[in-house]
């Protein structure tokens, strides 16, 4: 009896000696110390595979690609039919047709355009936004200041640059934080549209002229 049971425990040392003996030549021939094969992977987030969005605005857009307001959909048309889809900018998009600039921004190429988003256009008084939509021209002069005539990348954002209203605009920052004028902060940055690149912001600019 006692015979077989030093036999058992001879096996079971043996056979525990070579599995950390294999471990350990596997270890030393490759250099790297080894990886359980159901360890956990990093992988990467939807918003590190997109095209360079940033901002904290960026939750809000629809992420269906079939969404006319998703970064996919809106990358595929030019900047006012994007607009028109997403739904963060259903305001602005009242004032583009009201002031007749569909065509304008659609048929613009490179440019660059600060998208007041409709928190933004709630911050200004029903009664001057009431007298603003009234007014054409005021109007136009508005929205083609947030119009640069330039396509900007984050890399080239930071500057001051000129509007299709005439008047300069200012950015500052870098990274992924811009403010604009002083005032406005890009929430949602770096969207591609057929024609332009969009940077939403949580404030309507106003022209200095």
């Amino acid at each position: 009896m006692k015979r077989r049971l030093f036999a058992t425990v001879g096996v079971i040392a043996v056979l525990a000696l070579s599995a950390c003996g294999g471990t350990d030549s596997e270890d030393t021939a490759s250099g790297t110390p080894s990886m359980s094969a159901s360890a956990p992977m990093a992988s990467a987030s939807p918003s590190t595979m997109m095209s360079g969005q940033f901002g904290s605005g960026c939750a809000a857009v629809p992420t269906d690609p079939s969404n006319p307001g998703s970064f996919e959909a809106m990358a595929k048309v030019p900047v006012a039919t994007a607009a028109s889809g997403n739904p963060l900018l259903s305001t602005l998009v009242t004032a583009v047709k009201k002031a007749n600039l569909v065509d304008s921004l659609n048929g613009a190429q490179g440019v660059t355009v600060f998208a007041p988003t409709n928190d933004a256009f709630a911050k200004i008084p029903k009664a001057d936004l009431d007298k603003v939509l009234a007014d054409d021209a005021m109007l136009k002069k508005i929205l083609t200041y947030h119009v640069v005539t330039t396509q900007l990348s984050p890399d080239t954002l930071a500057g001051t640059h000129k509007t299709l209203q005439g008047d300069d605009v200012t950015v500052t920052g870098g990274g992924t934080s811009f403010t604009v004028d002083g005032t406005s902060m890009v929430v949602c940055g770096n969207v591609s549209t057929a024609n332009a690149t969009v940077y939403i912001v949580d404030t309507v600019l106003m022209p200095k002229s």
